[in-house]
């Protein structure tokens, strides 16, 4: 089966400054590929040459086997790739349906008579939620009232609504209590059963072995392990993540060095007693 996508030796430099080196995955119809890594493991990095801001500088990234250099982030979107950043692009006090079509709205009419098609885009919003399993009560309200959950799985609707092949999301439990990452796990899930292949980019393992099919993991910009779900376990992969070999070196380093032995120290008379010659 050909792959959505695939990156194979992908670099990037910034100047004297390597991002990304020699970093490989593939993304599959129906399944979810996570990149794990710490803070400057060099995520954001891989995200925008996959989202079409930055271009890759080695390697080969192939969109449905045929090789491409993304120049825009609307090349992207045209195949197929809609990303989901941690900001999410929405507009707090705007209405949901609003947002929900933002740089997309449907018109009605002709010429000087032209007009957005509200309620179309009403209509749609709320179908497409109910469609994902996303149950809200107004989609009038500003989305700026949704939960941090809730606006990330409007975000995930308005990706597989648009067409998307391909869904990258950016730390999308990062800011969320256990309930609500519990709820954009659920819907990551639901885009990846609707037959997207989803890139899930996140340091958490936990979140990661919930819902991910392989698991792809950077370390100072550099691929420090890829494996797949039925290659791994959650304990294996966390220690992987986290660096286990230097953990254990750093625990060693860490560990408190026995108490002296202050009784071997003191007189033959024990403390507070006078010498017997005294």
């Amino acid at each position: 089966m050909t792959a959505l996508i695939r990156l194979a030796g992908v670099g990037k430099d910034y100047g004297n400054i390597r991002a990304l080196e020699d970093v490989s995955l593939e993304v599959h119809p129906g399944e979810i590929t996570c990149v794990l890594g710490d803070n400057g493991a060099g995520k954001s990095t891989l995200i925008k040459i996959i989202a079409g801001l930055h271009r890759h500088d080695a390697g080969t990234f192939e969109i449905e086997g045929e090789e491409v250099r993304l120049g825009s982030p609307r090349d992207a979107l045209d195949r197929g790739i809609a990303t989901v950043y941690q900001d999410l692009a929405v507009v707090p006090l705007m209405p949901v349906w609003r947002n929900f079509f933002l740089g997309s709205e449907p018109t009605r009419g002709r010429g000087p008579f032209k007009r957005l098609d509200v309620a179309a885009m009403r209509e749609t919003t709320r179908t497409e939620l109910a469609r994902m399993g996303i149950e809200l009560h107004d989609v009038d309200q500003p989305i700026g009232t949704l939960s941090g959950g809730q606006r990330q799985c409007v975000a995930i609707a308005r990706a597989v609504h648009f067409g998307a092949k391909i869904l990258v999301l950016d730390e999308p439990t990062a800011a969320l209590g256990v309930k609500q990452s519990g709820v954009v796990l659920k819907y990551v899930a639901a885009a990846r059963d609707a037959g997207l292949g989803v890139v899930l980019i996140t340091h958490n393992p936990h979140h990661a072995y919930l819902v991910g099919d392989r698991f792809v993991l950077l370390k100072r910009g550099a691929m420090a392990g890829s494996h797949a779900k039925a290659d791994i376990g959650l304990d294996e992969l966390t220690r992987q993540m986290a660096g286990g070999s230097e953990l254990e070196q750093l625990s060693h380093e860490l560990e408190r060095a026995p108490a002296p032995d202050l009784a071997a120290r003191e007189p033959d008379g024990g403390p507070g007693k006078p010498d017997d010659d005294a």
